[in-house]
């Protein structure tokens, strides 16, 4: 058997509580957040039923920044990420357990006017140093891509 180990987590939901933006004392910065996630089931009377799954997410450096500026509760939040697992004995000596979504990507889902965090966002977007808009040419004296033109078409390979 192929050694094959994967762990990929994609989750779409909405945030229970603001997330707050901390830093750890080395200046990294996290957030910790949870998401309600519908689910559906059924009962004995094959009966729909729906409830929800909260999942614990952690997100760390520019994602964490990213998620605690966009985001507030009750937003639709789309996260890609992977499963991490902690255990860590307590003050009363009990041995605790914790299962966490690691954050590599969160993605908006609502529309703007839908999100709570556009109506009490203030101050500037949130624009990563890649940030790269695209060029808008207005007029036709911009400068433009040229495409060439091809003449005939009969000397295609295809």
């Amino acid at each position: 058997m192929a050694n094959f180990n994967f762990n990929k987590v994609i989750l779409g939901g909405r945030i229970t509580a603001d997330p707050e933006l901390r830093q750890t004392p080395n200046g990294i910065q996290v957030t910790s957040f949870s998401i309600a996630v519908n689910r559906r089931s059924s009962s004995s009377n094959t009966e729909q039923q729906q409830t929800a799954d909260f999942i614990n997410c952690v997100a760390w450096r520019n994602t964490a920044e990213f998620i605690s500026r966009y985001f507030r509760k009750g937003s639709s939040i789309c996260v890609l990420g992977s499963i991490q697992t902690r255990t860590w004995t307590d003050q009363q000596g009990q041995k605790r357990y914790s299962t966490d979504v690691v954050v590599d990507e969160a993605h908006f889902v609502d529309s703007k006017s839908e999100n709570p965090a556009s109506r009490a966002s203030t101050g500037a977007p949130y624009a990563p140093e890649s940030y790269n808009p695209i060029p808008s040419y207005a007029s036709s004296s911009d400068s433009a891509p040229k495409f060439e033109e091809m003449s005939n078409d009969d000397d295609l390979p295809f």
